[in-house]
């Protein structure tokens, strides 16, 4: 028994003094590993976040559901049918045949008002001798044109119905951020009205690269017939409308722009209130800057509209604003090329004030700025022309009239030619007497398209001349 116990005993003190050997050394060892292990991680050369994010958390998931019910039964199918003349065969000379065509075209179009005033674009219905509305219901109604613009590509249409129409509500693109989730409602390849997601992929984007326009641009599949049709957010708040798609082959590959509602809804409101559209210009020329711009400049910003002229007697001009300034903000919009500079006086009107954040000298001002009526006009064959002042009429002894700005480019050498220059005078047009571009416009609207111009014009040594345009 006493053996036992020794034995039993001697066991006993063994284990105690290995499982001491073994915390004092093995775990020793695996600790300073982990040591090492846990500094190694916390050298970083580059920021880091090692955050989980769960891909499938379901609150994250756009739900789409309420703002295509909203807006499905709002948006349009647009049929413009317009006749051309075609080719006239032997046979159509033969039997007197018309060698007149129908020719139609499709697009969509989005109701924005109960009354059946609806949105579409120019492009869908330039030209159209008869146009047609289909519902998403398969009604079919005969379509007025009430107004369009074709800079902005904008068109406003009218149907009569005695019903109440759904209709979608304006929201503010300017609010709308890259990378929002956004929905496109159209009539692609003449289907009934689809819905696509995406996101808003940027902002002021000008596919001429002639500063003439400011896109939104998305990655929401768009295909020929959704032009005309709406760009919605998740609310189903309309912040575009779907005019252009960038492709080589006709058909969407990933890039689509949008006519920005705040733009849109400004264009039919003027076509609504005014007839035409009002364009409240700023009066400045210049350029986007970038760092090898501003470097040449000598200006300590790469963001922004460098100034290089300022019209006399526009609101920036008489404001104050200079050649050498750089604007930065139009009120609470930031500037950093001439599209988002566009894009923002496009929905503002003449006697709208603009307050204008600017760089003069590294030092930051803020101006206010009242936009002016539009002061030129292109006149077909003679070139620019804005109202004359006392100093320009009394120079060549001028009792009315509208002065030359600048000379068409292609018809330069002719009226230089005959003693037309710029400041020259035009007196009348059609013999009917001018004494502002609103009586150009309204003499050019007047003339057939088939009648002849006929240009009164006073030369540089003051002499009336007459001249015929065919």
């Amino acid at each position: 028994m006493k053996k036992i116990l020794t034995l039993v005993l001697v066991s006993v003190l063994g284990g105690i003094i290995t499982l001491s050997a073994y915390k004092l050394f093995l775990e020793q060892d695996n600790s300073a590993l982990a040591s090492t292990t846990n500094n190694n991680e916390q050298v970083s050369f580059l920021p880091t976040n090692n955050t989980v994010t769960s891909a499938y958390n379901i609150s994250n998931i756009p739900d789409f559901v309420d703002a295509a019910e909203k807006t499905v039964h709002a948006v349009v199918h647009v049929k413009n049918t317009t006749i051309v003349k075609g080719p006239t065969s032997f046979e159509d000379l033969f039997y007197g045949r018309n060698s007149q065509r129908a020719q139609v075209g499709t697009g969509s179009g989005v109701i924005i008002s109960p009354d059946g005033y609806i949105i579409t674009n120019n492009h869908v219905i330039n030209g159209a001798n008869q146009i047609s509305i289909t519902s998403n219901d398969n009604k079919i109604y005969d379509a007025k044109l009430i107004g369009s613009d074709e800079k902005t590509d904008i068109a406003l249409l009218k149907i009569d119905t005695d019903e109440e129409l759904p209709f979608v509500t304006f929201g503010d693109s300017d609010q709308a951020k890259i990378g929002e989730w956004v929905l496109a409602v159209g009539n692609p390849f003449n289907l009934t009205s689809t819905v696509t997601a995406g996101i808003i992929s940027a902002k002021s984007r000008d596919l001429t690269g002639q500063n003439h326009q400011s896109f939104i641009q998305t990655d929401a599949a768009v295909n020929p017939g959704n032009s005309g049709g709406a760009l919605v957010n998740a609310n189903g708040d309309l912040v575009g409308i779907n005019t252009a798609i960038s492709s080589q082959t006709g058909s969407y590959i990933g890039y689509s722009f949008a006519v920005p509602s705040n733009i849109a809804r400004k264009v039919v409101e003027d076509i609504m209130e005014y007839g035409d559209v009002q364009n409240g210009i700023l009066g400045v020329t210049g350029g986007s800057l970038n760092s090898k711009y501003a470097e040449e400049l000598g200006v300590a910003t790469t963001e922004g509209f460098y100034v290089n002229s300022v019209e006399e007697d526009s609101g920036a001009d008489l404001a104050g604003i200079q050649s050498g300034d750089v604007i930065k903000k139009l009120d609470d919009i930031k500037i950093s090329k001439f599209s988002d500079l566009k894009g923002y006086l496009s929905t503002k009107r003449p006697d709208d004030v603009v307050n204008v954040t600017l760089l003069r000298d590294n030092d930051t001002k803020i101006v206010p700025v009242t936009l002016i009526r539009n002061q030129t006009l292109q006149l077909p064959i003679i070139g620019l022309v804005k109202n004359a002042k006392e100093k320009d009429l009394r120079k060549l002894d001028a009792q009315n009239g509208v002065k030359i700005s600048s000379l068409d480019k292609t018809y330069e050498r002719f009226w230089k030619k005959n003693g037309i220059e710029e400041g020259s005078i035009v007196t009348a047009i059609n013999d009917k007497s001018v004494n502002s571009i609103d009586e150009v416009k309204h003499a050019l609207e007047n003339k057939s398209s088939n009648d002849p111009l006929k240009f009164e014009i006073i030369n540089k040594n003051g002499k009336k001349e007459s001249f015929y345009w065919k």
